[in-house]
């Protein structure tokens, strides 16, 4: 892995900015890293003499995740997990591929067993044979004398694995009147027909019609059961997949003849978590380096959700490259965001959005210290990622993640004039501003370059063009963001948030307000599923189940509180993905 060497290191009381590459690529506009100094005496001065200035505290709680307990965090393998994972995914490569190749075998036999490998998060082992046994029952679907269960779970991992099938196959299941027939002692068949209903694209009404009907079943019926809470709480189709597979392992039954998809889970899952582990350790060593959570003590330290932001968003293990990148990504987010909603005067602002727009090392000579030592940081990270991509792929990134952190900061800028002005935009003033401001083109743009087994001119001009794959995603994030922070943000004396924006405009309540947010969810979500199954765009699949990634884990967490500004609210699902294996 290429972690940035060193980027900020103390010296005879210098600030040094350190370059790892000084190569000169002809034609090609690549930046260099700069190497130059700045006093830690005048950052303190310059500190010091901030503090007289009126600033605004958010209230944020310290990080929950020292240094020194990050940096114990790189498990060493106390059994030979690498030999008996091995042997048991050979011998099941086999069976599964056998077991695919069977005509004969039964749909729901099928489909069954596909759902539980891709939900015990094993999916990639087999993707191959899941796809040809997916396309080869797709092209009978309808011939097969199927009940509701089993229906609904094969129209679920179908378009789940990019397959169309038809929202007419549920018909059958409707009186004349096209609705839905009651099935009160189908409680296997309501599960599998309410997530199905959350695969539909805009239009498919019948499939709205499932989502409400059984909605209202499943609540009706077994409101007090845990599993079903769970399952309403968020379907499949929104959920994290690394927490989700860990949620699966340790509480689904098993029979006998599941226990080898379950032990090959089980050593998956902590096999992956120690590479998380030895990954997060060197992030943690690059976080220390980089000394920006000593320096700027208003912003939020936030490196392990940082890392968990990543790991969610691209959980496929080879990717750890891509990881790394995102994790940098989400903490500069994290540290600019509080400079613009917190800390930072309307002047200084300005001064520091001209300076990412200049994207000019001399730019910073009218920046405060505080904003010099951001901008350095930023400035340097983002230039050894385009240097990373340019000898990896051959392609100069630099304008397109200069161009997504210029978008950014220009979108934080309008809503601290809002805030300073006392201005509610409208609601179509805030979404527009607000899909932006929420950072997911800057993450999505960074992780594209990584993910992206071939990297063409189209894909390039419509990641520049802010196509769907980035918006969509991006307006789930700000969506569900606005939903759990609104609260906090009104206390802290905010003007711009979606719910308070819609409900003044619309001069209904906040209940409104919020029943329209979820809708617009519902409906970014149905577009995100129409390019998942059509995808008439230029993008890889990899790139887009990246992108379905970043809404999934957004709404991981977002889903009970503000998980980002307070990390106590998900240090349980943290630990699960990161820290505590599951016992063998």
């Amino acid at each position: 892995m290429g972690s940035t060497n060193n980027i900020l290191a103390h010296k005879n009381n210098y600030l040094f900015v350190q370059t790892s590459f000084s190569y000169y690529y002809p034609n090609i506009n690549i930046l260099p890293i700069v190497r130059c100094t700045i006093s830690t005496s005048t950052i303190s001065k310059s500190m010091s003499s901030s503090s007289t200035t009126d600033r605004r505290s958010a209230g944020y709680k310290p990080s929950i995740w020292n240094l020194e307990f990050l940096e114990s965090l790189k498990r060493d393998c106390h059994f030979n997990i690498e030999d008996e994972y091995a042997n048991i995914l050979e011998r099941l490569k086999c069976e599964v591929k056998n077991m695919m190749a069977d005509e004969e075998l039964k749909p729901k036999t099928v489909f069954k067993t596909i759902d539980e490998i891709q939900r015990l998060g094993i999916g990639n082992h087999f993707g191959e044979d899941i796809e040809r046994a997916l396309r080869r029952l797709a092209c009978n679907f309808g011939d097969f004398n199927l009940d509701l269960h089993t229906t609904a779970l094969g129209f679920r991992l179908l378009r789940q694995n990019g397959i169309f099938m038809s929202q007419e196959i549920f018909k059958k299941f409707m009186d004349e009147n096209e609705n839905f027939k009651p099935s009160c002692n189908d409680k296997e068949g309501m599960i599998s027909l309410y997530e199905a209903s959350y695969l539909g694209f805009e239009g498919e009404h019948l499939l709205d019609e499932a989502k409400t009907f059984t909605t209202n079943h499943l609540t009706n019926h077994y409101k007090n059961n845990e599993d079903e809470n769970y399952t309403l709480g968020l379907p499949l189709q929104y959920r994290m997949p690394r927490l989700e597979a860990r949620h699966y392992i340790e509480n689904h039954p098993y029979k006998n003849k599941d226990m080898a998809l379950l032990k090959l889970s089980m050593l998956d899952f902590n096999r992956t978590q120690m590479m998380h582990q030895h990954d997060l350790h060197e992030m943690a060593w690059w976080w220390k380096d980089l000394g920006l959570s000593d320096k700027l003590s208003f912003a939020r330290d936030r490196l392990m959700e940082c890392f968990v932001w990543s790991v969610g968003t691209t959980s496929k293990l080879e990717l750890s490259s891509c990881r790394e990148v995102l994790t940098k990504v989400f903490n500069f987010i994290t540290i600019i965001d509080d400079i613009y909603d917190v800390y930072g005067t309307i002047d200084e602002l300005e001064l520091f959005t001209n300076a990412i727009e200049r994207w000019d090392i001399n730019a910073i000579d009218e920046l405060p210290a505080y904003m010099k030592l951001t901008f350095l940081a930023l400035y340097n990270t983002i230039n050894e990622i385009g240097h990373q991509i340019l000898k990896q792929k051959g392609v100069n990134c630099i304008p397109y993640l200069k161009k997504t952190w210029e978008d950014l900061c220009k979108a934080f800028l309008v809503e601290a004039k809002w805030l300073y002005n006392s201005q509610t935009p409208t609601f179509e003033e805030y979404i527009n501003n607000g899909w932006v401001s929420v950072s997911g083109v800057v993450a999505l743009t960074h992780a594209f370059f990584f993910v992206t087994p071939e990297i063409t001119l189209e894909a390039l001009h419509c990641l520049q063009n802010n196509h769907d794959i980035l918006r969509l995603p991006s307006m789930v994030f700000r969506l569900f963001n606005d939903l759990a922070t609104f609260e906090a943000e009104i206390e802290r004396g905010e003007t711009a948030n979606a719910i308070s924006c819609y409900a003044k405009q619309e001069g209904g309540s906040l209940k409104d307000a919020r029943k329209h947010v979820k809708k617009l969810i519902d409906e970014s979500w149905k577009g995100l599923n129409k390019i998942q199954v059509v995808n008439n765009t230029p993008f890889s699949k990899e790139f887009i189940e990246t992108a379905m990634n970043l809404a999934r884990t957004a709404q991981c967490f977002y889903q009970h509180g503000d998980g980002h500004g307070s990390p106590e609210l998900i240090k349980k699902k943290i630990s699960s993905i990161i820290v505590d294996p599951l016992q063998l």
